[in-house]
């Protein structure tokens, strides 16, 4: 399998690592078991000591962590420099990284404030825009790039508000750095999970009563995994999905095709 998937001794950045039950971990695990070397960013100094927690707790040693605050281009610039010249070639990239200020997800849309509809587009949207045009310097031997949306995207979740229009905003960054990037052979897609139990989730007031839903809607009938997700993620990641770029992937049991 190692052979099909051509990720060992590769190295791949997992950006958005907020503790052991963020998605970008369950990635980041997967990646570890083929063999890839792991680099992790992180904003905040409170981030570091849980990712290393979790690394520690799991005997496992990162290749390289590296500071990067998503919301300023020096250091994002700073980080994949530091990267690629240590390291040479980045092979993947897994922009795990959303954030929106809880009144804005907790107000009705129409009251979202000027300043909280920008900050998450700017954090959750245009992120993966500086992060790729930073990353693409090392990604010499062609690269995949994934990132992370959600069904938000595209309908109204109660609840979702400002980071749906981030995730639609997101979405369509990734069909246009596809077309971009394609010649270079970097690919980019989007992995739509469904609703997870993770830090981010729990910002979403009705994530309980949505976990519900997809419960009973879902054609799997039941909800999805991390684990799941990162099976796909290690996919899109790999010589598997050579092919694929500009997609949005659902990983969400098939409860997005229902009415």
């Amino acid at each position: 399998m190692e052979d099909l998937l051509k990720l060992k001794g590769k190295n791949v950045v997992v950006m958005g690592v907020a503790n052991e039950r963020s998605l970008a971990w369950g990635v980041a695990k997967s990646l570890f078991e083929i063999g890839a070397n792991v680099i992790f960013t992180y904003r905040k100094e409170r981030s570091l000591v849980k990712l290393e927690k979790a690394l520690e707790s799991n005997g496992l040693e990162a290749k390289m962590i590296v500071q990067c605050d998503v919301n300023e281009d020096e250091s994002i610039q700073h980080a994949f420099t530091l990267i690629g010249e240590t390291l040479g070639t980045i092979h993947g990239l897994v922009h795990s990284v959303a954030f929106a200020h809880a009144e804005d997800l907790k107000n009705d849309f129409v009251e979202t404030t000027r300043s909280g509809y920008a900050f998450a587009q700017d954090t959750s949207s245009y992120s993966l825009i500086a992060t790729a045009r930073e990353a693409r310097r090392y990604m010499t031997e062609g690269a995949s790039i994934i990132t992370m949306s959600y069904l938000g995207a595209e309908r109204v979740l109660d609840g979702y508000n400002v980071m749906g229009v981030a995730k639609a905003a997101l979405e369509a960054s990734v069909r246009y750095l596809a077309n971009d990037l394609g010649k270079e052979a970097i690919r980019v897609n989007a992995i739509s999970a469904g609703a997870v139990r993770t830090l981010s989730a729990k910002g979403v007031p009705s994530f309980n009563t949505i976990l519900g839903q997809i419960g009973e809607k879902a054609p799997l009938k039941r909800n999805i995994t991390n684990e799941e997700v990162a099976k796909m993620s290690i996919v899109m990641l790999s010589d598997l999905s050579s092919g694929v770029t500009g997609e949005i992937i659902y990983v969400d049991g098939g409860y997005h095709i229902m009415g």
